[in-house]
């Protein structure tokens, strides 16, 4: 009887092991078939930071975080006020808000998710900022814009994006409501082309 106590915990570790082995090989697969991910996001409320974390867990993401160098005040970003700064920016289609923060290091990636929140029907100038900064790191690589909104969809934020990284590929953007969980995030980006 002594001798089957230590077997049997051997026996449960190797299960253990296994089953552990089992999940590592499946998040490999995934990975392997979209190659080493990021997810790049620029959120003014934190709404858009919530899906973004939620979607680089849920496919083993690495992310960071697009932060304009002047951060957004609530009075910025008052859609109803046209002097609001916000308002000029998106007037502006040539308007590039500087970013925070050295340039992102893009080599080691092959798909990039870049997320936001939609205003005036598109993705914000700093997105704008950020994929034609990087442009060059984006060549060849998949861009994968998502954004999140109440009610307002992509509008030309796809293309936007290809115009302004044309050497790389850019799928069909995708708007989520606040509360999208991270299952659907992950079935979402599984099937990403």
């Amino acid at each position: 009887m002594k001798k089957l106590i230590p077997m049997f915990f051997t026996l449960l570790a190797a299960v253990g092991c296994a089953k552990g082995d089992a999940s590592i090989k499946q998040t490999a697969s995934t990975m392997d078939k979209q190659g080493k991910a990021l997810v790049a996001y620029f959120s003014a409320t934190g709404t858009t930071k919530g899906v973004a974390e939620r979607l680089a867990s849920a496919i083993g993401a690495d992310t960071i975080e697009i932060k304009p160098a002047t951060p957004y005040t609530a009075a910025d970003l008052n859609w109803r006020d046209k002097q609001s700064r916000s308002s000029v920016e998106m007037a502006d289609r040539a308007s590039r808000p500087a970013i925070a923060g050295d340039t992102a290091d893009l080599s080691g990636y092959d798909i990039v998710f870049v997320g936001f929140p939609i205003w005036w029907y598109r993705e914000p100038s700093v997105i704008d900022t950020f994929i034609e900064t990087n442009a060059a790191a984006l060549a060849g690589k998949t861009i994968v814009p998502f954004a999140t909104s109440g009610g307002s969809g992509m509008g030309d934020s796809t293309a936007n994006l290809q115009a302004l990284a044309p050497d790389a590929k850019v799928a069909e953007g995708r708007r989520f409501r606040a509360s999208v969980s991270a299952d659907d995030l992950k079935k979402w980006a599984e099937g990403i082309q």
